[in-house]
């Protein structure tokens, strides 16, 4: 058996639908646990639950070069700028997001309407 086999093996198929390959192991797992709890099949979710996956792994590639770098760099004149990649990982954060929430994914728990009870 490849590796390849090996490893296709190992990530559960549910309605046809693995994670596409270029994923890391982490994204792999978001989607796996989406597909699972919220039994997305249809052309259209599995499209953009790869971009968000896509866009939780540039965030994440962000984020590691940025904790490499620190928060600020110095430019061809010595003078302190934001790290590049800042936007990037702001950006990247805010697409996985926006996926998930055009997918309609409650991540957030229903809270109560009107006022909390008093604490007689």
């Amino acid at each position: 058996m490849t590796k390849k086999t090996q490893k296709a093996m190992d990530i559960p198929q549910v309605n046809g639908s693995q994670p596409p390959d270029h994923l890391s192991s982490e994204s792999k797992q978001i989607w796996n646990d989406i597909i699972v709890e919220h039994g997305i099949n249809d052309p259209a979710g599995l499209r953009i639950l790869r971009v968000a996956c896509e866009s939780f792994d540039r965030a994440q590639s962000a984020r590691t070069q940025i904790d490499l770098d620190g928060l600020t760099i110095l430019d061809k004149w010595g003078q302190i700028k934001p790290h590049p990649l800042l936007a990037c990982e702001r950006d990247s954060r805010a697409a996985f997001l926006a996926g998930l929430k055009a997918l309609s994914l409650d991540l957030e728990p229903v809270k109560a309407i009107g006022r909390p009870p008093r604490g007689y």
